[in-house]
């Protein structure tokens, strides 16, 4: 019998909703929601605990061959599903171990490389790809830069609701004013098109269409990198032309890797990497790197000062000495 509430999965999505998550962490949890409970041949989580939580992550981790952080995705939506939607504050959430991740290096280009892979790049991937090594930016968090996040007077590119939902700043190379401008002014004659044609409205964030109507049509809303096309919102059914899509970029810098004969495997997010270990290689402190990168705890960022080209501990060897 209906008794009126909403079903499990769209209060998932609201309270995703209500506490400003992104799509794509709604997109994820709800399907995670869904494995387990088809998992547990349908029956209500509210009915099921810690064992089966378990038995759920065991199965990912010895069936399904999964990584840690993917077992870790799943217990995080599974723990936003008993705590934030069921409203259940059992004792035995905290118990629940959490797979250990592996410590890796990460990959590093030298100088040298970057320019090469740089070099196989043009257009709006090769402004992009500037990005993540110029300002040390995640993908994603280029992709949805808005024209009025980039000052080009102060030379700062300000980061939105980053990792984390943090803001914060970092530069823009002095080398991008240019191409970047350019870029913008053909994104703008675009936006233009987009209004003739009754179209043209940014999908704003949060509560924002809500509070300033008249925003979502201003230039200064749009992204830096509009798609090629326009697209219907899965939240607001509206259509908006979005940002590009990270597969774009992904696709590039593999196969600017590959045409420039790297044998390291190499992702638009090693080039945050390679931001971050160059400064530190040019003498920069590491606090100010961590702003930069907008790292909550100095140690995260600390291990790039592991793959310093000086060997392991960023010392001189010995023999060279000789």
């Amino acid at each position: 019998m209906d008794d009126g509430k909403p079903k499990l999965l769209d209060q998932v999505r609201q309270q995703i909703r209500v506490r400003n998550y992104s799509i794509r962490t709604e997109t994820v949890y709800a399907e995670w929601v869904k494995r387990f409970i088809r998992f547990h041949r349908y029956r209500h989580p509210a009915e099921m605990g810690a064992a089966e939580i378990e038995a759920f992550l065991t199965h990912l981790a010895v069936a399904r061959n999964v990584s840690a952080s993917t077992q870790n995705q799943a217990l995080a939506a599974l723990l936003f599903l008993y705590k934030e939607v069921l409203k259940l504050e059992l004792p035995w959430l905290e118990g629940i171990v959490r797979a250990k991740k592996p410590k890796h290096l990460p990959v590093v280009l030298t100088r040298e490389e970057v320019s090469a892979v740089l070099g196989q790049l043009d257009g709006v991937r090769w402004i992009v790809a500037s990005l993540l090594y110029g300002a040390g930016l995640r993908l994603l968090e280029a992709l949805r830069l808005r024209v009025k996040d980039v000052d080009f007077a102060r030379g700062e590119v300000l980061v939105r609701d980053g990792k984390g939902q943090k803001d914060r700043v970092t530069m823009l190379p002095q080398r991008l004013v240019l191409p970047l401008q350019q870029h913008l002014r053909k994104a703008e004659l675009l936006h233009q098109k987009d209004l003739a044609e009754g179209f043209g409205l940014a999908n704003l964030p949060f509560a924002l269409a809500r509070k300033y109507p008249n925003a979502a049509a201003e230039w200064g809303w749009q992204f830096v990198f509009p798609s090629v096309n326009r697209s219907v919102d899965p939240r607001s059914k509206g259509i908006f032309r979005h940002h590009l899509h990270e597969k774009t970029i992904q696709r590039a810098v593999r196969e600017a890797t590959r045409r420039a004969g790297l044998i390291k495997h190499a992702t638009p997010h090693t080039l945050r990497h390679s931001f971050a270990t160059h400064l530190l290689e040019s003498g920069q402190d590491i606090r100010t790197v961590q702003e930069l990168l907008g790292h909550s705890d100095v140690k995260t960022t600390m291990i790039y000062t592991h793959v310093l080209n000086r060997g392991g501990f960023a010392v001189l060897s010995p023999l060279d000495r000789v």
